[in-house]
């Protein structure tokens, strides 16, 4: 369920260092490392990235950081690359028309378990397999898109976790956005074109949002990776804000994102507080990090011989709204202490 008050509960973020340190005080807490199932068998993992290159997968501590969580989640569950653990890191490097050969790859490679990132990869995986547990870490709506029957009973070879609880998030967002820039009236609306976002339930949401706040939202669609003609139209039309929609793409290209936001001194709403961590202005949603996270989970239980169609999809239970008052403060905001909700740290 939504926070009522979100301004009462939120985390705030002054710089890196206070992210980082809320980040350690007890998120990635962790059990101690249990024995594997089967002593002496190792086990197979795919994971499927959407577009971060797969330099950024490797290692035992890979610079991405929601791929790194779930290594560190893995190992912490008792699983070690190199004694029972095989990793196969693949991405599409923002080509979705990849996604089937990936799965079917892996397929051929005997997985065990496939860890996908998105509908579209958990949707290819299913055309491709109806035998091979696949775990999304990150689902908008697995039910609309046809994936599995019902949260509470998949059904079939997909589980996992899914971030949008309703499209009612991304009003809030928009909400909060205002609150914070009240004399804003001309807000960029940057959408993925090929997953139709400005189309889907969360656009229309937050297009009576802005109807209701007197904001004009200004639509600027990219393809994955291609973004040189909407930035040039949110420039064109002289944006004072930048709202990016929930889509795996924009995860994938965040640190493009940011940068053009701080080149055009824009304030920018992001769904994804990673986003905010390089840069952005504020997020209100989920972490991507503690999704991937707790998808370690999924796997681990599969491993140990439980049915993907058993294991409910798990829906986000909070959301938080992050704030970067050193981006804050470059772009001479003041931030509301009704939205803040506390002192700066």
């Amino acid at each position: 369920m939504e926070p009522t008050d979100p301004a009462r509960r939120v985390p705030y973020l002054a710089d890196r260092r206070t992210f980082m340190a809320l980040m350690s005080s007890g998120l990635l807490a962790a059990p101690r490392a249990a024995g594997a199932q089967q002593a002496g068998r190792v086990y197979r993992v795919g994971f499927i990235a959407v577009g971060t290159p797969v330099s950024e997968l490797a290692g035992p501590e890979p610079l991405n950081p929601s791929f790194r969580a779930l290594v560190q989640r893995l190992r912490a569950l008792g699983y070690v690359e190199g004694q029972n653990l095989l990793l196969e890191r693949r991405s599409a490097e923002g080509r979705s028309e990849r996604f089937g050969d990936i799965v079917a790859e892996l397929v051929r490679l005997k997985a065990d378990v496939i860890v996908t990132h998105s509908d579209p990869t958990a949707r290819a995986a299913k055309n491709v397999t109806t035998t091979v547990p696949i775990v999304m870490a990150t689902s908008r709506d697995p039910v609309g898109e046809g994936l599995v029957q019902s949260l509470a009973r998949p059904g079939g070879n997909i589980t996992g976790l899914t971030v949008v609880v309703g499209p009612e998030i991304e009003a809030k967002r928009l909400e909060l956005l205002r609150a914070m820039l009240p004399g804003v009236s001309r807000v960029a609306y940057l959408g993925n074109k090929e997953d139709k976002d400005w189309e889907r339930p969360q656009g229309k949401s937050v297009r009576t949002a802005a109807q209701a706040l007197g904001v004009t939202l200004l639509l600027a669609e990219f393809s994955p990776r291609r973004y040189t003609d909407a930035f040039a139209r949110i420039s064109r039309a002289r944006a004072e804000a930048l709202f990016v929609s929930w889509t795996p793409a924009a995860y994938a290209d965040r640190a493009l994102i940011v940068d053009f936001a701080t080149r055009a001194r824009l304030p920018s709403a992001f769904f994804f507080r990673e986003s905010v961590e390089l840069g952005g202005l504020m997020s209100y949603g989920v972490s991507v990090t503690d999704h991937h996270r707790r998808a370690a989970g999924y796997v681990d239980r599969i491993l140990k011989g439980a049915k993907p169609a058993d294991l409910p999809i798990e829906q986000p239970t909070k959301f938080e709204l992050v704030i970067n008052l050193k981006t804050a403060k470059a772009l001479g905001l003041t931030i509301p202490q009704s939205v803040r909700g506390g002192p700066t740290r």
